[in-house]
């Protein structure tokens, strides 16, 4: 499989260049930011393991950054996720350089609007895996949502965390989605003499591709409705605030985390109500055979539940 190259230092100078700094804070604000989100990040694990009775986390760090430390590390990601996946070709030429460079600057313009709106991320393809929270941006949005600090802080880590759980029951899960990328970009042009490119929009072309998008999106719909799903699963007392965060957030929810990213960048245009449906499919599982017969999704790749499977939970129960 033969794709073009990103320039992903082109790509980070283009995302710097265009996010915009953030809400301004005072140096002692900011290191009590820093702090408070440090501490939330460590108590999400124990709330996290109670509710999700998953094994434990993946192994990672957790970072606390600004958004053009977010866009740093999320072209770093990328670049990591798309070597693994075989999809990046060194550049061969002037042409392909140009080439390489243009993606870059695609590349770090869609990083620049993540960046101003990404609250957390958990990204299993650095090495560690880390857990990357967005200061400026949790500040920003607490402030706009009238949300308490404390717990805000601590409801943003429970949903990356969730992830981390996710990863750490499923080691497998990350060479799957590599997998699964890479079908989807693949190239099924029969001409030999054709160069194509990583597209960043609209890279669906033939049955296999299709067929490969829609399970990445049933995987995905999967991790981010199970998060929702754990993070309002968390005791009223850990949390009072929820109920209140929840209403007011879901009316400026926007993708975020690992998935709005994989989205963003390929334009696989991931909508909103996937993820709502992967809530639905959680909380059917759930009141039907609780959170012991869910956990089952993240045993294999095979137990996944298909696209078909996340809209009729009945079929993932009965075949499982």
């Amino acid at each position: 499989m033969e794709q073009a190259s990103v320039d992903w230092a082109v790509a980070m100078r283009a995302g710097a260049t265009l996010v915009p700094p953030g809400p301004e804070l005072e140096s002692g604000e900011i290191s009590a930011v820093v702090d408070d989100l440090r501490r939330a990040a460590e108590r999400s694990v124990e709330l996290v393991a109670e509710v999700t009775e998953l094994s434990g986390p993946a192994s990672s760090v957790t970072l606390v950054v600004d958004r053009p430390g977010w866009l740093a590390a999320a072209a770093s990601s990328a670049n990591a996720m798309l070597l693994r996946a075989g999809v990046l070709d060194e550049p061969h030429g002037l042409a392909d350089r140009l080439r390489a460079r243009a993606l870059g600057t695609q590349a770090g313009a869609v990083l620049a609007v993540v960046a101003t709106r990404i609250l957390g991320q958990f990204d299993p393809f650095a090495d560690p895996s880390r857990l990357l929270l967005v200061a400026p941006n949790v500040v920003g949005l607490e402030r706009k949502l009238g949300a308490l600090p404390r717990d805000f802080r601590l409801w943003v880590c429970l949903h990356e965390q969730t992830h981390s759980f996710q990863f750490g029951a499923a080691p497998w899960l990350r060479e799957h989605l590599t997998g699964l990328i890479a079908e989807v970009v693949a190239d099924e042009d029969p001409d030999p003499g054709h160069k194509p490119q990583l597209g960043l929009a609209g890279l669906l072309g033939g049955p296999e591709q299709r067929a490969a998008f829609d399970r990445a999106t049933a995987v995905m719909s999967l991790m981010e409705g199970h998060a929702d799903v754990m993070m309002d699963r968390v005791p009223a007392g850990a949390v009072p605030t929820l109920p209140s965060i929840r209403a007011v957030f879901e009316q400026h929810r926007d993708q975020g985390g690992f998935s709005g990213l994989v989205s963003r960048l390929f334009g696989l245009n991931l909508k909103r109500e996937q993820y709502r449906d992967g809530a639905g499919f959680c909380q059917a599982v759930i009141a039907e055979a609780g959170v012991p017969t869910l956990n089952r999704a993240f045993a294999s790749a095979e137990a996944l539940p298909s696209l078909a499977e996340i809209h009729d939970p009945q079929l993932w129960l009965r075949r499982i």
